[in-house]
């Protein structure tokens, strides 16, 4: 997927369309993740759609849940998915940066050898 250390650093415009490409599967993995967990506010919590998808959406992106959960079933289901959230949140963030750090220290390599 990246180049090897002996290889020329990719062109701006492959760049650019390897950085495309880590943003399309992190929107996916992260749509995939907040429809899962709509779903199981859905199923677990009776919430609708809208609210569902607001709590959902709240955890997801770290700010915690809104509704007050009416059975345990919905609470167990809620601090797994929180804990689940911030896993996938850290994994999302490091997948989107790789692109970067391998940049960086592909031309440092580079820069090393030229002595």
């Amino acid at each position: 997927m990246y180049e090897h250390k002996s290889q020329p650093l990719l062109t701006r415009r492959k760049f650019i369309q390897r950085v495309r490409h880590h943003t399309g599967w992190v929107l996916a993995f992260l749509a995939g993740s907040l429809a899962a967990g709509v779903a199981g506010y859905m199923i677990l919590a009776h919430l609708g759609p809208v609210d569902a998808l607001l709590n959902a959406s709240m955890i997801l992106g770290g700010m915690g849940p809104v509704d007050t959960l009416p059975s345990n079933g919905a609470k167990i289901f809620a601090s797994f998915y929180a804990l689940y959230s911030g896993v996938a949140f850290i994994g999302s963030v490091g997948f989107l940066l790789a692109p970067f750090a391998h940049r960086v220290m592909h031309k440092l390599h580079l820069e090393g050898n030229t002595k």
